[in-house]
């Protein structure tokens, strides 16, 4: 099967999963109900599909990936409108996305890379604590439990990722919020969620590090 098809079929069934979780995740929220009936998740999820399929260089980890992007999605959504990240999303995650990466570690025969993929996690997980318990305005217990889901998926590439993923997110982070307080959409002691960006942190660290780090 020809890659781009191959690249459609999951980025449309990421899609499809998204939509039908929308109802009961919708059900656990108030303000990011009407963006998710609207159905603002489902094109994050199947671009998210779309680059599980990029990245993956077998079916197990394409799976891996379209887990995290699905929980991924909803998770923006929800923390933008909300400034939370809710556990019902987030903690289910974990064995889904990393069993599916032990799958994946299975058929590349390859447990090492889901090793270092539990220690980024890990490593992300304490490191974000200890910011969240530094700066408890800037971060919260959302956010830590995120990071151990983002330093597997960063993990298991490798520890140059963990490290260009981790500073993507709070370089994207510094920049949305200059642009918005130049804009005058927030004032200096304005909340602004963190989860958005951790995410798009680790798509770059990702997607680019090679590039950067070679």
């Amino acid at each position: 099967m020809p890659f781009w098809l191959v690249a459609g079929v999951v980025a449309v069934l990421a899609g499809a999963v998204a939509v039908l979780l929308t109802r009961r995740v919708s059900s656990q929220t108030v303000e990011a109900a009407p963006h998710l009936r609207a159905l603002r998740h489902v094109s994050l999820a199947a671009l998210g599909g779309l680059g599980a399929a990029l990245a993956a260089a077998t079916w197990a980890e394409t799976l891996a990936f379209a887990i995290l992007a699905v929980a991924a999605a909803f998770l923006v959504v929800i923390d933008l409108a909300e400034f939370r990240l809710p556990d019902a999303i987030v903690l289910p995650t974990y064995p889904l996305f990393f069993g599916a990466l032990a799958l994946a570690a299975a058929v590349d025969g390859d447990w090492s890379r889901l090793g270092r993929a539990a220690a980024a996690g890990g490593v992300l997980l304490v490191s974000y604590f200890i910011l969240a318990w530094i700066n408890p305005a800037g971060l919260g217990l959302g956010d830590v439990k995120l990071a151990g889901l983002l330093g597997g998926f960063l993990g298991w590439f490798g520890w140059p990722q963990v490290l260009m993923g981790t500073l993507a997110a709070f370089v994207l982070a510094a920049a949305v919020s200059l642009v918005l307080l130049a804009l005058r959409r927030v004032g200096r002691k304005s909340e602004i969620p963190f989860g958005p960006w951790m995410i798009a942190g680790a798509a770059v660290g990702a997607a680019w590090q090679p590039l950067v780090l070679g």
